[in-house]
């Protein structure tokens, strides 16, 4: 199975100079965690709930008038629309991700894969494999 053929298509993105408080209300309008950030058709950069939760508001920083690239997160895995399901599902494990950018032979993003595809489309055992991996990343809090 390719990735191509159960990745969610029509993504929303965030461009790096928008608005942080828009890239959010695209966020909430259409109940996702994660933009692909995109500059000139390229995939640059991931936006997520954490990096807003975390690097703007638990950093005490005006939501207004920050901008997505002062937060989104640079270090972006992705995967290709025709590799196979199994190739991406050990880019998401190795990397610990819930959501992997999709992308063309070109490099412009051409959809999501996210937990919920690979649950609802591939075998259980496989599903259940990233789910662990995934699962298993070690949270580190600050000391009070």
């Amino acid at each position: 199975m390719r990735v191509g053929e159960i990745m969610t298509k029509g993504v929303r993105i965030a461009e790096p100079d928008e608005a942080l408080v828009h890239a959010a209300r695209k966020m909430n309008s259409q109940n996702i965690g994660a933009l692909p950030v995109v500059e000139n058709r390229q995939l640059i950069g991931m936006l997520t709930d954490r990096d807003i939760a975390i690097r703007v508001v638990g950093a005490g920083k005006d939501p207004a008038v920050v901008k997505v690239r002062d937060v989104m997160s640079e270090d972006c895995f992705w995967c290709s629309e025709n590799e196979s399901l199994e190739d991406a599902v050990r880019i998401m494990e190795q990397n610990r991700v819930r959501r992997l950018p999709v992308v063309n032979a070109g490099k412009e993003i051409v959809g999501m894969l996210s937990l919920e595809d690979v649950a609802l489309h591939a075998p259980a055992s496989l599903a259940g494999e990233v789910l662990r991996a995934v699962a298993s990343r070690k949270r580190e809090l600050p000391a009070a």
